[in-house]
């Protein structure tokens, strides 16, 4: 069976996905088996993830919501991102000095690589960031996938403003 170059992203997407949702996961025998040793008593020991109740992610870390910045790349370096998390955009509001930014949800994968914000919703709009910012809680267990809007699309294609989560569920004892 042949698979078409976007069947391929969709499965390495979804198996990469997939392995990360079990990779720090405590198969009840008191260790985390992402390395060797499978609890027997040798080999290093990694206790579980203790990920308490929600947390609240600033977008960017200290970058905030900003052209230019890689956001893909943030989201696979500061997650896992779990179900009832808040995700806070920061962004300065419109001025003279700075370009406007928004915050949309876009509905699907394809929109998503493609940066196309037809049937997209924005959820922030340029004068929601300042101040506290922007508050998305993730309280589906859905793909969600966000990008800035502005300039019709230019921010998420050439400014790399775009970033997908699937919140996974905490595995309290």
């Amino acid at each position: 069976m042949r698979f078409t170059g976007s069947a391929r992203l969709v499965i390495m997407m979804v198996a990469s996905l997939w392995g990360m949702s079990i990779a720090n996961k405590d198969w009840g025998s008191g260790y985390n088996h992402t390395n060797w040793g499978w609890g027997w008593g040798w080999g290093p020991y990694h206790p579980p993830n203790q990920t308490q109740g929600p947390n609240k992610i600033n977008v960017g870390g200290s970058e905030n919501w900003h052209f230019g910045f890689n956001y893909t790349e943030w989201a696979f370096q500061n997650g896992p991102f779990y179900f009832n998390d808040t995700l806070v955009f920061k962004y300065d509001p419109p001025s003279n000095n700075t370009f406007p930014h928004s915050v949309y949800l876009l509905p699907n994968l394809w929109s998503f690589l493609t940066c196309d914000l037809r049937r997209a919703k924005m959820i922030a709009s340029p004068t929601q960031g300042g101040g506290d910012g922007f508050h998305f809680v993730l309280n589906r267990w859905r793909p969600y996938y966000f990008a800035c809007g502005e300039r019709n699309g230019f921010h998420c294609k050439v400014g790399r403003m775009r970033f997908f989560v699937v919140p996974l569920f905490r595995w309290n004892r």
